[in-house]
């Protein structure tokens, strides 16, 4: 990063919180979010009455959920799942910072536990050096299943649809090596 030799500002400038590195837009997402909560529950009531840690674990678990499966929009809100989630960690990181975080995580496990399972994942990525090609939400195939399995929901209608690799439908053979 070039320095101006003219304006002193900018030697003492990079050296503080670069607001500049966020996402505005994101920002004002979040703000709607936390205008939400400022409605509902009164503005910054999380910091005078702080906030338990299991809620907010819970919360930012069921929005971040309902996106990985598809929902995009909080139906409560009209927000993104993704912002109701950040303006979540929004309140739990400001609860620490002030010591208004009733915590009640479980007993710590033992340490090294994700590397230990990082160390199994990786060996089933070494077991199975060709995984089968994920099916992903733009896959037709899929959301044809989820239209037919929500007008057909007495029952399991997977056998009407058709194999998005080969075609193969219902019991038949499928060339792609599938089922």
């Amino acid at each position: 990063m070039e320095i101006k030799d003219t304006n002193p500002k900018d030697a003492c400038g990079i050296k503080k919180v670069p607001y500049s590195t966020v996402s505005m837009p994101v920002m004002a997402e979040v703000g709607l979010a936390m205008l939400e909560g400022a409605l509902k529950y009164g503005r910054h009531n999380y910091r005078v009455v702080g906030v338990r840690a299991s809620v907010y674990f819970d919360a930012l678990m069921r929005h971040m959920g309902a996106w990985w499966e598809g929902e995009d929009i909080d139906p409560d809100s009209g927000l993104s799942h993704v912002t109701k989630a950040i303006a979540t960690l929004v309140v739990l990181r400001d609860s620490m910072i002030r010591n208004k975080l009733c915590d009640d995580r479980p007993p710590k496990c033992y340490p090294g536990w994700v590397n230990a399972l990082n160390t199994r994942a990786a060996g089933l990525v070494e077991k199975f050096p060709k995984p089968r090609p994920a099916h992903l939400a733009t896959d037709e195939a899929l959301d044809d299943l989820a239209r037919f399995r929500l007008k057909n929901q007495t029952r399991d209608v997977s056998e009407d649809i058709p194999c998005h690799w080969c075609g193969a439908v219902g019991d038949e053979e499928h060339g792609c090596g599938g089922q």
